[in-house]
């Protein structure tokens, strides 16, 4: 996978986070590809996935995974769960100017205020925020839900995540400086 075109000079730690509704082979491959990316997944709650999804086989790390969340099908609590990584995992693992893969439709459970203030804790807690949002491959996608609101402007880019094209241009922004076009801010004017 293209994944392997990283520049360890530009890419020294990647953290990626996943609501479930994100894809576990992006994910895995991700992870095969750089040593140094721990990845999570969120839906009800937070869990670590670094260690099941870095087996050599895919169907087994994908079955490791399976084993390992016990809420797949509960909604998405993105402040709980940001929340929980903060507070537990932060300091752990987001040194040495961490880049963060936020991969979420945005689509809060329970929004509310706890919202804003998680995601921008994370935000200040990395280099670079990254969220990859797969219902942006929809043309006429428009930031109207109160959790995509709330996390645009504490985000550093915000791309689609929902085909190849889409993967290796988040390989080709990784690898070097951030290309334009990716700028949340935009959408959030449009809105208004």
């Amino acid at each position: 996978m293209a994944v392997a075109a990283f520049d360890p000079a530009h890419l020294e730690r990647a953290i990626a986070g996943a609501d479930h509704a994100g894809d576990l082979h992006r994910d895995r491959n991700l992870a095969d590809a750089r040593k140094r990316v721990t990845t999570f997944l969120f839906g009800t709650r937070l869990t670590n996935i670094t260690r099941a999804i870095r087996q050599r086989d895919p169907d087994d790390a994908l079955a490791a995974c399976s084993a390992n969340v016990a809420d797949w099908s509960g909604g998405t609590r993105i402040a709980s769960s940001l929340h929980e990584f903060n507070k537990r995992w932060a300091r752990r693992v987001l040194t040495q100017g961490a880049v963060v893969l936020l991969i979420t439709d945005g689509l809060e459970r329970d929004a509310d205020d706890t919202l804003a203030f998680e995601i921008d804790r994370l935000h200040r807690s990395c280099r670079r925020l990254i969220w990859l949002n797969p219902l942006l491959r929809f043309h006429g996608f428009e930031a109207r839900a109160k959790g995509v609101q709330t996390m645009l402007p504490h985000v550093d880019e915000l791309r689609p995540i929902h085909n190849l094209d889409s993967m290796m241009e988040l390989v080709r922004a990784l690898s070097g400086a951030p290309v334009k076009g990716y700028d949340p801010k935009h959408i959030l004017r449009q809105v208004a």
